[in-house]
């Protein structure tokens, strides 16, 4: 299987999150991408190259323009107003306030984050730019006739929707690929997130959409990050009615729960008959990770790597999340493995 991976991931590099009242060590860090590239190599799971260069037109067919010109611009115009630390969101326009976007940095920050974990800091423009080449780079290779292909993608990217960055995303790399196959032809494509959090970024851009179906596997909102999206009666409005699945479950959720959960999804997507499947692969449903609760094995990511392959579909996997323990590399790579049939 054909790997993309930028060295640009590493300019993601912010000092700061704020988990549990405290300013900590972000869990999204550049060693996450490490161990899953040495895994690669380890198992020589494939060739492994860099991503081609794609104009910004690619990535506003999702996202709204002005956001775009935000991300690019904002650590520019937080250091200008002498800030010394992080730009870290501390206001937003909350239910009965103004949805205007102010001209202040501190304004802008709080209108397009969708939450306050997340800092922006220098490089993280220029890395969520690779990250998205990656993913767009991988699925160029499958419209040359590749049947499947992995962009290791980082920064990740399902939080992040149409104008709003945060859950350590900022472009939608799955988005933005899953559009791409639909621009050159493609009638209709799956976007299947199994990440343990909700892609609530990838529901909401195509939630009124009937050509991308988004079906997601997560921690039940009520519990987990990123809480006001992802319950199970959230079905798409419009044209998109019907086209959104989500599968939402409770702490310790076991392989044989989650197995369940897969195998419906599967079926929807049988029945839905996409041209191309999109995985947002996240594995941080492992039951040592260190933000998230269900209760998967590492031999659990390749039994359901199989399971996917048995679609018999053309399949992009695009990295998400899977935090900063040694087993990540383990447990993605398994995931491929497993639907190579390895």
């Amino acid at each position: 299987m054909l790997t993309v991976f930028s060295e640009k991931h590493a300019l993601r590099d912010s000092k700061t999150e704020l988990y549990g009242g405290e300013l900590v060590p972000p869990f999204e860090c550049p060693v996450r991408a490490e161990h899953i590239l040495q895994r690669v190599k380890e198992v020589s799971l494939g060739q492994i190259i860099g991503p081609n260069h794609y104009e910004i037109e690619a990535v506003t067919r999702i996202h709204d323009a002005a956001f775009i010109h935000f991300l690019e611009t904002c650590w520019s115009e937080w250091e200008a107003t002498g800030y010394k630390g992080e730009a870290i969101a501390t206001c937003w326009p909350a239910r009965g306030m103004q949805q205007r976007i102010p001209d202040h940095i501190e304004g802008k920050l709080g209108y397009y984050a969708l939450a306050a974990e997340t800092a922006i800091s220098n490089g993280t423009w220029e890395a969520a730019r690779a990250s998205v080449n990656v993913a767009l780079t991988a699925q160029a290779a499958m419209r040359d006739g590749a049947q499947e292909a992995f962009a290791l993608c980082r920064p990740p990217g399902h939080h992040a929707a149409g104008d709003m960055f945060g859950g350590y995303c900022f472009i939608n790399n799955a988005a933005v690929a899953a559009q791409a196959f639909i621009d050159q032809g493609a009638s209709r494509v799956a976007l299947l997130d199994v990440d343990f959090h909700h892609g609530n970024g990838s529901q909401a851009i195509f939630y009124d959409r009937d050509d991308v179906m988004f079906l997601s596997l997560h921690g039940d909102p009520r519990e987990a990050f990123p809480h006001f999206l992802g319950y199970a009666d959230e079905l798409g409005q419009g044209k998109g009615e019907g086209f959104n699945h989500n599968y939402p479950m409770g702490p310790g959720t076991s392989f044989r729960t989650w197995g369940e959960a897969l195998d419906d999804a599967c079926r929807k997507i049988c029945d839905f008959a996409p041209d191309a499947v999109v995985i947002s692969l996240g594995v941080d449903t492992f039951e040592h990770d260190p933000i998230s609760f269900f209760k998967l094995s590492s031999d659990d990511f390749k039994r359901y790597g199989s399971s996917i392959s048995s679609l018999g579909m053309p399949t992009l996997f695009v990295m998400e999340g899977g935090y900063a323990v040694e087993e990540i590399g383990i447990n993605a790579v398994n995931v491929l493995q497993g639907y190579e049939g390895q």
